[in-house]
């Protein structure tokens, strides 16, 4: 529960129809199951205490006696597994029978949520012994308790108030307005679907969309249980489908087994998704009661996965949409701000780094959505006293491939008077040293783009945004930037696939983006080592771009408290980063991106293409004179 990882697990026990006492038996082995694997919240199917499938021994007294019975077994089996236990059976109350779940913790039974929404259709029969829940609200005396019973009730858990938990069952779901539009709005971050649908071929991923949607449109993580093995040889055929889904992410799935589906669903995570949208709800006037239960705080052990490159798709196939996406979006980005402007041309400072390279390749695409040819963009190459042979030739042989015009320019004589003007001794290989040739570069551009009627094309994405790599008024400026959105570690995949699409028909535009691939990203703005290779490598300086993307995913896009970052940077990187190295790094994360904010609050337009972007226009606002004591501090506690 620490960080606000909770373990949940959807069970599908093996069941006998009718047979109270083993239904109990296997549901207790389940519960001790999951206790012993650290789970928090279980969630049993629909009527789970005696079989879904008893039709009209629904009716007999016997049964409902015996369901009763079995609850008690259950209830009494819970006492000291600190857990939250959802099962269901049918109740009979007041001359009606209803299909409830029961909720109980530690021994404790908190309530019984009835069904809503009773099918009578096709394969489904439940109106002919059940009745809806809707209006039904009461106190009622079970296994020798007295507890509420009643829809619009949510628990929550007292050591960890975004641990709130709603219920529902089945076909609640499958509803126009389902119950957990308001349980959710009454503050139900974990949603339990106690379900017993049946399979016809290809209704599994209808529901696995249905649970995964629902997730997402109420930001919650939801834990759905389906009724299987034990069920029913008649019509009908039962899989138990177990899913966990947290705000539109499928977390863990199961089907035709039996036994537990166990992930970890994040309650901060979706907590401060929730408060981060204006549009999400506050209340419900359906949900009034609240009811409250006691959990141990405690580590919980992470098995769900935690992608080390979030802004990557782990899947080749995703990967390849992702990237022909995004070159869309800001393909298309960049056409309206051409379109709008009447540019004649496009300019771009061509280093032959990966930067600079995937701008010229979003402004080609650009140029072709605009029926307009390669050559109205002009590529510049502005070798100075770091720009090595490898950067050069493939600056040029990369421009000469896409068929733009292409110019070089050497400032390696104007930085030198410009250092003279200011009185700065070149053998000073200080920040200075390098800023004036970035801000000669800057002005070259922008010379010509005046020169030619054209636009400057940044190049720096937003993992250099995020640190404050840039040189202010330098490389920092531009009059679009089609990179800001585009994080370092996309940005190579976006280049390689631009290789990978080649490869066929232009083999040799494919061999230059490779070895530009292949090439230490560097502002070479420090002379090379003397055996021509780049001696001002950026990740020795300011570390891994893939760990500072990490930091910026969970640390910025989803506020996570640094101490969290850490603990996730170490499961998503664990074998290939020490903690020392993790942890040094994302002080240095924090720190540079506190300073910097200066930058980012000035930068010029671009498209944004993802959920993380730092336009001071748009996702990000932040002072430029924050300090970043509190969140050093709590890494500073971690190393001690």
């Amino acid at each position: 529960m620490r960080d606000g990882f909770i373990k949940v697990a959807a069970a599908t026990p093996s069941i006998r129809v009718a047979d109270c006492a083993h239904n109990a038996a296997q549901t207790i082995a389940l519960m001790r199951e999951a206790a012993a694997q650290g789970v928090q919240v279980l969630a049993f199917p629909e009527l789970g205490l005696t079989g879904y499938t008893c039709a009209d021994l629904f009716l007999q007294p016997t049964l409902l006696k015996g369901a009763e019975q079995a609850l008690a077994q259950v209830v009494e089996a819970s006492r000291g597994l600190e857990m939250f236990v959802a099962v269901s059976l049918p109740l009979r109350r007041n001359n009606k029978l209803y299909s409830c779940a029961a909720a109980i913790c530690n021994g404790e039974l908190l309530g019984v949520v009835p069904k809503t929404h009773i099918p009578n259709y096709t394969e489904f029969y439940e109106a002919r012994w059940f009745t809806s829940g809707r209006d039904y609200s009461g106190v009622v005396s079970l296994c020798g308790q007295e507890v509420q019973m009643g829809t619009g009730m949510v628990f929550r858990c007292e050591e960890l108030p975004e641990l709130c938990i709603g219920i529902e069952l089945c076909e609640d779901l499958w509803v126009p307005t389902p119950p957990s539009n308001d349980l959710a709005a009454a503050g139900a971050t974990i949603i339990l679907n106690l379900s017993a649908s049946d399979e016809i071929v290809c209704k599994d991923a209808y529901r696995r969309n249905l649970v995964t949607g629902q997730s997402g449109r109420l930001v919650c993580g939801y834990v759905y249980a389906g009724a299987g093995e034990g069920e029913s040889s008649t019509d009908l055929v039962y899989g138990g489908h177990d899913l966990v889904a947290e705000n539109g992410s499928l977390l863990a799935e199961r089907r035709f087994e039996t036994g537990l589906t166990v992930s970890e669903i994040d309650v901060h995570k979706l907590a401060f998704e929730r408060q981060r949208m204006s549009t999400f709800p506050v209340d419900s006037e359906n949900c009034t009661d609240e009811f409250r239960f006691s959990l141990p705080l405690r580590e919980t052990k992470l098995t769900r996965y935690v992608a080390p490159n979030p802004f990557v798709p782990a899947d080749l196939g995703d990967r390849a949409a992702r990237c022909q996406e995004i070159f869309t979006l800001v393909s298309l980005g960049l056409r309206k701000r051409l379109e709008h402007t009447h540019a004649k041309t496009a300019v771009i400072g061509l280093s032959g780094g990966l930067d600079s390279t995937l701008a010229l390749l979003i402004t080609d695409n650009a140029m072709k959505l605009l029926g307009r040819p390669a050559t109205d963009i002009i590529c510049v190459t502005m070798p100075c006293f770091g720009t090595t042979d490898r950067t050069r030739d493939n600056a040029t042989t990369l421009a000469h491939c896409l068929g733009t015009t292409f110019r070089r320019v050497d400032i390696g004589e104007s930085v030198m008077r410009h250092f003279a003007d200011i009185g700065h001794d070149p053998a000073d290989r200080s920040v200075t040293y390098e800023n004036c040739q970035a801000r000669e570069r800057t002005q070259v551009l922008m010379d010509i783009a005046n020169k030619t009627g054209g636009l400057v094309i940044g190049t720096g994405d937003l993992s250099e945004m995020a640190l404050g790599w840039s040189t202010y008024n330098g490389d920092h400026m531009s009059m679009y930037a089609v990179n800001c959105s585009i994080p370092k570690t996309l940005v190579r995949h976006l280049t390689r696939y631009v290789s990978d699409v080649n490869r066929q028909e232009k083999p040799e535009l494919s061999a230059v983006l490779d070895d530009i691939l292949d090439t230490p990203v560097s502002p070479e703005l420090l002379p090379p080592e003397e055996n021509g290779q780049i001696a001002q490598k950026t990740e020795d300086l300011v570390g891994p771009y893939e760990l500072h993307d990490f930091y910026l995913y969970y640390g910025i896009r989803f506020g996570f408290p640094p101490k969290k970052v850490y603990r996730l940077a170490r499961y998503a990187f664990q074998g290939a980063y020490s903690d020392e190295t993790i942890l040094k790094w994302e002080k240095n994360f924090y720190h540079r991106f506190f300073m910097q904010q200066f930058k980012r609050s000035c930068i010029p337009d671009g498209p944004k293409v993802g959920s993380v972007t730092l336009s001071p226009r748009g996702d990000w606002r932040m002072p430029s004179d924050a300090v970043a004591d509190l969140w050093k501090k709590e890494l500073d506690d971690l190393q001690e």
